[in-house]
């Protein structure tokens, strides 16, 4: 199975999740979200597929944002507002938070 993690490496919980997907034999592409950041489209897409609201996939502490878009608009500014994990597989979305959450993907 494949997976794709947008990934911390220094967020013990995003190794955690990595980890599930490695124990469970996922041929994962690892995204260093900071270096690499997802663009607008492509946080809708992976939020819409799972059914998560951009709102709620805001880092505790990050400004509040109006409405999705804004949320939208606050992570592509600032990538670092971004609750990771976030990991898509074939069977969908889910943000890893708590890390058991992405089993329901695999």
């Amino acid at each position: 199975m494949k997976a794709t993690i947008l990934h911390n490496p220094r967020c013990s919980t995003s190794r955690k999740a990595l980890a599930i997907l490695s124990d469970a034999g996922a041929e994962v592409t690892i995204v260093d979200y900071l270096k690499t950041p997802p663009t607008r489209e492509e946080l809708a897409r992976l939020y819409a597929r799972g059914g998560i609201a951009p709102r709620s996939a805001l880092r505790k502490g990050a400004p509040a944002a109006a409405d999705d878009g804004a949320a939208l608009d606050l992570m592509v500014a600032d990538p670092t507002v971004i609750e990771r994990p976030l990991v898509e597989t074939p069977k969908g979305v889910r943000l890893g938070r708590p890390p058991e959450r992405i089993l329901k993907i695999l």
